[in-house]
């Protein structure tokens, strides 16, 4: 049973899906610092100096003690689909890129056999009389 476990995971697809997911981890948190920290500051300027992330609809007001406070954080959602979006469209260039270097030249189709061929050239002959 552990031969066959070790077989399993040392098997090609399961390294790369593995290397695949600890790139994509990192890759992720470069995008929301970018979004965080990049992109969401000018647009919180050109909105009054807003800071995104801290916008809310605050629903219950917390206690005296400063807790219980129930919130819609509707700016960290937003943060969040615009980090989904550069991740997305980055992913979409990759995968485009890759196919691009990938791409195999489409083969020439096989002649046709020579009595295809030969038939072909007959009919084409008799079109033209």
């Amino acid at each position: 049973m552990l031969s066959e476990f070790r077989q399993f995971a040392m098997r090609g697809n399961v390294v790369d899906m593995a290397t695949g997911i600890v790139v994509g981890a990192a890759f992720g948190k470069i995008v929301s610092s970018l979004v965080d920290q990049i992109i969401m500051p000018p647009i919180g300027l050109l909105i009054g100096g807003i800071d995104f992330s801290n916008i809310k609809t605050v629903l219950k007001a917390a206690g005296a003690d400063g807790k219980g406070e129930v919130a819609i954080q509707w700016g960290a959602f937003v943060n969040t689909v615009i980090s989904f979006v550069i991740i997305a469209f980055a992913i979409f260039l990759v995968i485009k890129l890759m196919n691009r270097m990938v791409r195999k030249q489409e083969a020439a189709p096989a002649p046709p056999p020579a009595d295809v061929q030969l038939l072909t050239e007959i009919r084409d002959l008799l079109k033209q009389r």
